[in-house]
């Protein structure tokens, strides 16, 4: 489980500690900070999957996503004494994104180019990458460290550290290049950890979306981030998984309907009956929102639970009266994954608050900056980034 996510000058999180558990909420109005809070995730995840420099070219670019403002914002600037204007830099321009976890933790720093002569010349340079283990950084608990393109493993007991290569592509993780069982354990259990996070964000339910055609079944115990396979997911619950709770969560939502799956030439279809119809609905027929709430359900209740599953705005769609029943259904969820949810729903919010042990983050921004609201320095969680 993830204990914190730390994040450094991405957009408005100049300098974002949050404090994460089993089941965790953030919240806050538009414009706060949530998207970027959701996106720094799916850049850790992208790291380990030797895709974080070209994620971020989407994003326009580091200069296009690095925090705007002054590298450090005085009292005085907050009090309104002075103006916010920049100062004199004491650390070069970075973009820092890591975690702490119950046995290791990471972090990576990208910053800018060396200058020299190539068509690449905006890509920004890993300069700094680190793995180690505890909930905090400290040198004597570092087991892998990568200085620009130098990479280096600490020995066994009574062993020194050894440089495994020099010659590390300033584009590439360690995670996604020196993973290996022998050499680099610690960074192959933790690619793996990283690459099993799970997340999910609009599902498609227009007319032409995959999950209300029939489409060719197979077992299918994750659903796919388009929700194409919807129906051969439904029923891979019913085989495989927990299909009293697939029961339960749709009378929950719908009182008196049941879901089934029909099956013909290989192809699978979703299938909904309905109190006081003589037959059930098709995919096709259903409204967006019991299209969506469906695709939920059998992203919430997969008989292969990730280690970290994030929710972004999962209410989009969705009439209130089904926010509650949903908020039930994550709470579920939260029993066997750690689950981070980004939401300004207020209906599915109290639901989630509900549950014991849920973790309500609410986001502010102050100058610009994203903060989490009625902190104060003492919530913070213990957090060093490692120096480059």
């Amino acid at each position: 489980m993830l204990t914190t996510l730390a994040v450094a000058n991405y957009r408005s999180l100049r300098n974002l500690l949050l404090p994460l558990r089993e089941l965790n909420v953030i919240t806050g109005a538009n414009g706060s900070g949530k998207s970027s809070v959701y996106r720094s995730l799916r850049l850790l995840a992208d790291s380990a999957r030797g895709a974080l420099v070209p994620s971020l070219a989407r994003e326009g670019g580091l200069q296009s996503t690095l925090w705007a403002g002054p590298e450090n914002i005085s009292g005085a600037m907050r009090r309104g004494e002075v103006p916010v204007q920049g100062t004199v830099r004491s650390e070069p321009v970075n973009l820092k994104l890591g975690f702490a976890g119950e046995e290791y933790g990471y972090s990576i720093e990208l910053g800018l180019p060396t200058p020299r002569i190539t068509a690449f010349g905006n890509d920004p340079e890993i300069k700094r990458e680190c793995i180690w283990h505890g909930t905090g950084f400290r040198p004597a608990g570092l087991l892998v460290d990568r200085r620009n393109s130098a990479v280096t493993i600490k020995g066994g007991k009574g062993e020194e550290s050894r440089l495994v290569t020099t010659r590390l592509s300033p584009f590439d993780s360690m995670l996604s290049q020196l993973a290996d069982p022998r050499s680099a354990p610690e960074a192959l259990l933790l690619r793996e950890q990283i690459r099993s996070w799970r997340f999910y964000d609009h599902f498609r339910t227009d007319a032409e979306a995959p999950a209300r055609l029939p489409q060719v079944g197979t077992y299918t115990p994750v659903l796919s981030n388009d929700g194409a396979d919807l129906a051969a997911a439904l029923q891979t619950i019913v085989e495989t998984g927990d299909p009293e709770a697939l029961a339960e969560a749709v009378a929950d939502a719908f009182p008196g309907s049941s879901i089934e799956v029909e099956t013909g030439g290989g192809r699978f279809e979703v299938a909904m009956r309905q109190h006081g119809l003589l037959r059930a609905l098709s995919a096709a027929e259903l409204s967006d929102g019991t299209l969506r709430y469906l695709l939920w359900v059998a992203a919430l209740l997969t008989p292969r639970p990730p280690g970290l599953l994030v929710l972004n705005e999962p209410e989009t769609s969705l009439h209130p009266d089904l926010l509650p029943a949903l908020g039930r259904l994550i709470a579920q969820a939260a029993r066997h994954s750690q689950v981070i949810v980004v939401s300004h729903a207020r209906r599915l919010i109290a639901s989630l608050e509900e549950a014991p042990d849920c973790n309500s983050l609410m986001l502010e921004k102050e100058l610009g900056e994203t903060a989490i609201a009625q902190a104060d320095a003492l919530d913070r969680p213990s957090w060093h980034w490692p120096p480059r």
